[in-house]
């Protein structure tokens, strides 16, 4: 009888050991969640966050609060988040330059991305656009190749600084083309762009809600854009991989959480990230701002992670960039 009652008690704690989280899962969640922003607000990250964030509280019926930390080029806020409970109500938006190319540009930092922080779900991408100020003659991107080629080191351009996207995009550019380029780095993509526009500085990797004002405008001469196909929001422009084949270099942004968070719980976000992405108004809003919609599994953007991160290595170790 001692022996049964001890199989019944050890039957119980293990089905509650094994349903509890489920069960959490199933009531999640049950507060406010935080979505943190490790970037300035009215950027396409802040944008991705509180248009996702309003229809993630509509279908879970609590709050979401979008919280920016900006600072030390993304990594006060990831650190945060790397560190935080990991019981699904503290999110983060993790552009690629966060999560990909931080945690191979610098040496020393508080947390493991691979180790510290597990992927929910892609959220989308923003092509950017190779822009070139009036001044400049290159009416293409292989006469712009011919004139880095004729005079190395003259032409310049604008970054948000070392590591950013706009950086990363001319390290694999002219890793690729066999040019040189002389860096200007900024603190921030509007100032670069700024010092662009007033001819300052000759060309810019730029994200493309950004620029397409200014080349609808006439200010900005668009030469190609740096995905693997042409978009529909510059008609005519060519991609830089019609010229330079096997380019690419865009920013996607996802969606993590800090690591061990219960797997259903990530399951149940991803499920509703999928579905808002898909809402046709989503869809719309994200476009106007030069974003493309673009969800994945949470396996497959930790993936993305870790592979990207790989790559940018390469990059960084070639270039020799260090950080600012």
């Amino acid at each position: 009888m001692n022996i049964n009652r001890r199989l019944w008690a050890v039957a119980a704690c293990t089905f509650v050991v094994l349903t509890g989280p489920l069960a959490h899962a199933q009531d999640y969640p049950t507060k406010p969640i935080r979505i943190i922003v490790p970037l300035p607000p009215g950027g396409s990250n802040d944008v991705l966050a509180r248009l996702l964030g309003q229809k993630m509280s509509e279908a879970f019926g609590q709050p979401v609060i979008v919280e920016n930390k900006p600072g030390a080029a993304g990594n006060i806020a990831t650190d945060f988040v790397a560190k935080s409970p990991p019981d699904g109500y503290t999110l983060a938006i993790a552009p690629n330059q966060t999560v990909a190319v931080n945690p191979v540009l610098y040496p020393k930092l508080p947390f493991d991305v691979v180790k510290d922080l597990e992927g929910v779900s892609m959220l989308g991408r923003v092509p950017m656009v190779l822009v070139v100020s009036p001044k400049v003659t290159a009416k293409t991107v292989a006469e712009l190749i011919a004139q880095a080629r004729a005079e190395p080191d003259k032409l310049t351009y604008a970054s948000a600084g070392a590591g950013s996207p706009q950086h990363m995009a001319a390290e694999v550019f002219k890793s690729m083309t066999g040019t040189r380029l002389t860096q200007i780095p900024y603190k921030g993509s509007a100032p670069a762009l700024i010092d662009v526009l007033g001819g300052t500085v000759d060309i810019m990797f730029c994200p493309i809600n950004s620029a397409l004002p200014h080349i609808r405008s006439g200010k900005l001469r668009a030469l190609g854009t740096t995905g693997t196909g042409r978009l529909a929001l510059l008609n005519g422009v060519p991609t830089i991989a019609e010229t330079v084949s096997g380019y690419e270099s865009d920013i996607w942004i996802g969606m993590v959480t800090p690591a061990k968070t219960p797997p259903a719980i990530v399951d149940k976000l991803n499920a509703e990230l999928r579905r808002a992405l898909m809402l046709p108004d989503v869809k719309d809003k994200l476009a106007e701002q030069g974003i493309y919609a673009e969800a994945s599994s949470a396996a497959d953007f930790t993936k993305l992670i870790a592979s990207d991160q790989k790559r940018w290595a390469a990059v960084i170790k070639a270039a020799d960039i260090k950080p600012e």
